[in-house]
């Protein structure tokens, strides 16, 4: 948005602010309906197990679901997991005695698990992955719990075993597999750009010379940016949604953020748009306690079964065309899953 004719910088910014009340609108029921039952929820996690979460532990374990020995882990292998197993070990069988699966959460980003403000339920891609879960451990009528989580405490969650598992565009990373377990990979994500149509930015590259680009402050963004700017400068923000309010204002020209977000973001403002491809590969894996070895064999088993043949027709795909083919086309089949043993 430039300004035209007589128009000066402080007009523009008016206008600018009156365009993206426009666009918030639609949405600003479900943004109301997200932060309220957040205020409910993410209390819980401060005090430890809270009311009703699993408190049954993996005492008892045999030899068999003992945890295995870390190999070295690097970026190529990170993503490697256990082999798929359909047996009930210590963890499936307390999950089954306690009559419930609790699941990690988001319920802000669009797309991926959001609370729809017409039904009140939560929805998305990570939502779906979940409830398939919950169906294959407890029966076809299961239903998780959802906990909504913050990003900052999807680890010490687990850890405490707040919630058995965390579904929550969670990128599987080394640093993280030294205090948590993941399964094989269910999407490949990765950074990119996000920008006005209209912007002459093409993608991560030389188009950024002279622009102003929003990251959240400790994220994969910030740290690409800070080894490679391409002439840039970088603003940084607590929250990756913040981002996009500092885009639609005119305070920054482009935003550097994982794709499935910034896709999140565009469906969500139609005059926005990704740019160029992905730079970064950043594996998403369904999150569990390290000591929960039978439950990740298990969880494995669950995503085998959901990529199916990798047809037209096989859950995976059915998904992904309800939730992210368009605002993320050309994605054809789930990632091949890699395993450890």
């Amino acid at each position: 948005m430039r300004p035209s004719g007589g128009e000066t910088r402080k007009g523009l910014r008016a206008r600018r602010r009156r365009n993206l009340r426009a666009v918030l609108a639609p949405v600003a029921a479900g943004v109301c309906v997200m932060a309220a039952t957040a205020a409910v929820l993410v209390p819980v996690l401060a005090g430890g197990t809270g009311d009703g979460a699993p408190t049954g532990g993996t005492s008892g374990a045999g030899p068999a679901y003992a945890r295995p020995a870390a190999a070295e882990c690097t970026p190529e292998t990170a993503a490697r997991s256990l082999r798929p197993s359909s047996d009930d070990g210590p963890a499936v069988k307390r999950i089954k005695k306690e009559g419930r699966l609790v699941v990690g959460v988001d319920q802000n980003t669009y797309r991926w698990g959001y609370r729809n403000p017409g039904t009140g339920k939560l929805e998305g891609f990570d939502i779906d992955i979940a409830n398939a879960i919950a169906k294959d451990i407890l029966g076809p009528k299961a239903k998780p719990v959802f906990l909504a989580i913050p990003t900052n405490q999807r680890i010490p969650a687990l850890q405490k075993r707040t919630v058995d598992m965390v579904v929550r565009t969670m990128t599987i990373n080394c640093e993280r597999k030294k205090q948590v377990a993941f399964s094989t990979a269910y999407f490949q994500a990765g950074q990119q750009v996000l920008a006005p149509k209209w912007s002459r930015i093409d993608a991560f590259d030389d188009s950024l010379k002279g622009k102003k680009i929003c990251t959240a402050a400790g994220s994969t963004g910030e740290s690409e940016l800070a080894g490679q700017r391409h002439g840039a400068s970088v603003l940084t923000v607590p929250n990756q949604l913040d981002c996009l309010v500092r885009l639609q204002l005119g305070e920054a020209d482009a935003v550097v953020t994982d794709n499935a977000l910034a896709a999140a973001q565009a469906a969500q403002d139609p005059t926005v748009e990704l740019k160029g491809r992905p730079f970064t590969k950043e594996p998403y894996g369904v999150a569990m306690n390290k000591d929960d070895t039978d439950l990740v064999r298990r969880v494995n088993k669950v995503l085998e079964d959901y990529r199916g043949d990798g047809g037209e027709h096989s859950p995976w795909m059915t998904a992904y065309r309800t939730w992210l083919k368009d605002d993320l086309p050309g994605m054809s089949r789930a990632p091949e899953p890699e395993y450890s043993d």
